[in-house]
């Protein structure tokens, strides 16, 4: 039977429907060789010549990605999603100009401010998903790059892609997306216009919070997206075998896990909207979220598993409730199996768009009732 009458979600439980030829095994094995023999012309008929540029295991997790997103030029692996993000900035050439999301990953933003100026870009940071003002930052012939993170991360705004796409292209530039945060499951930007979508796979794609890495899907093989497979070759960005593999084995379980992580996000926005303790409740699936309607048009599956909540007492409830909290984990990232919460203005730093009476939600796969009951008695001590 060919796989190619398979629904992604089969393709992705049985990565590519791939069976080892030696053994049979429905696990594909690890590759880790980092060198391989020569022909005795001198070439190498197998199509592999050294570790950094290339690996099988890598290959492997590439051609899920890629299926995942219908990425067409194919998925690119790297050790850790900035470097993945970084990646196509450094793809660019100095006196280019990016436009990007004002709200956004804030490692990324602080490296646009420094790291990037010093390559000789120039960087303006927008709403993005305020269209107007995104078509009035662009300059066409001058701007090369749009870079759009959606929903974005810790505010959950929603930019219109296809739209974002429009305009990007009217000048000349590409889009790239951030798309952590909504997972194939839920949006396949290349397939809604974007050039470049990019994932930090350390999140949901693999979900067990045991491996750092990135993935970027390019829907041409064109002149730009070669520039970046340089980037990664030359700066040796590639992702090792055993990340790969861990990758791989997370990406099985993804739909059932976001399915179930998105149900419980939907649940506890509903819920911690009418909670008496908070103020406000920040996630695109709420009628009331000011991009609802875009998500709903161009989200699929739920709205992810992401929230945040304003909680009424300002910054020292928000951080006293996130310190009473017993089956959420006070911690960094998100996308686990585990639920974890933040007070993400104290992380960020001065300059951080994020309210300081804000919380960060991931939710996990445990049972809603459960993380509704912590969330609760959290809040009651916060304010207590």
């Amino acid at each position: 039977m060919s796989t190619k009458s398979w629904n992604p979600r089969s393709l992705a439980a049985q990565a590519m429907g791939k069976i080892d030829p030696q053994t049979r095994a429905v696990v594909p094995p690890i590759h880790i060789s980092t060198t391989y023999i020569r022909d005795e012309d001198n070439g190498y008929s197998s199509g592999f010549i050294y570790g950094r540029p290339d690996n099988e295991t890598v290959r492997e997790c590439e051609s899920v990605l890629a299926m995942l997103e219908e990425a067409t030029a194919g998925a690119l692996l790297f050790g850790s999603g900035m470097a993945a993000a970084t990646a196509v900035f450094q793809a660019l050439s100095p006196g280019d100009h990016v436009v990007a999301s004002k709200v956004m990953y804030w490692a990324l933003r602080a490296w646009l401010l420094t790291e990037a100026t010093r390559w000789g870009l120039k960087i303006d940071f927008v709403e993005t998903d305020d269209l107007a003002a995104l078509k009035a930052a662009v300059k066409p012939g001058a701007t090369k790059l749009v870079w759009a993170e959606t929903p974005s991360n810790p505010l959950w705004t929603i930019t219109d892609i296809a739209a974002a796409a429009e305009i990007a292209h009217q000048a000349g530039a590409k889009l790239a997306v951030d798309s952590t945060c909504a997972s194939p499951v839920h949006t396949r930007p290349l397939t809604l216009g974007a050039d470049i979508v990019m994932h930090a796979a350390t999140k949901v794609l693999n979900g067990h919070s045991d491996v750092v890495a990135g993935v970027l899907c390019a829907r041409e093989d064109d002149e730009f997206w070669n520039r970046v497979k340089t980037v990664r070759k030359g700066q040796g960005g590639i992702l090792g075998p055993f990340e790969s593999y861990l990758l791989m084995r997370g990406l099985r379980t993804l739909h059932v896990r976001q399915e179930r992580q998105s149900a419980s996000a939907m649940d506890l926005a509903q819920r911690l909207s009418a909670h008496p303790l908070v103020a406000r409740v920040l996630y695109p699936g709420l009628p009331q979220h000011p991009g609802h309607d875009i998500a709903a048009r161009q989200m699929e599956n739920g709205f992810g598993y992401m929230l945040s909540v304003q909680v009424t007492g300002g910054e020292a409830a928000a951080i006293k409730t996130a310190a009473h909290v017993g089956l959420y984990k006070r911690a960094t990232s998100l996308g686990g199996v585990e639920s974890l919460i933040e007070h993400r203005a104290s992380i960020e730093g001065a300059g951080s768009p994020c309210p300081t009476d804000l919380l960060r939600l991931s939710t996990g796969i445990e049972h809603v009732e459960d993380l509704y009951a912590d969330l609760d008695q959290a809040l009651k001590a916060g304010h207590g």
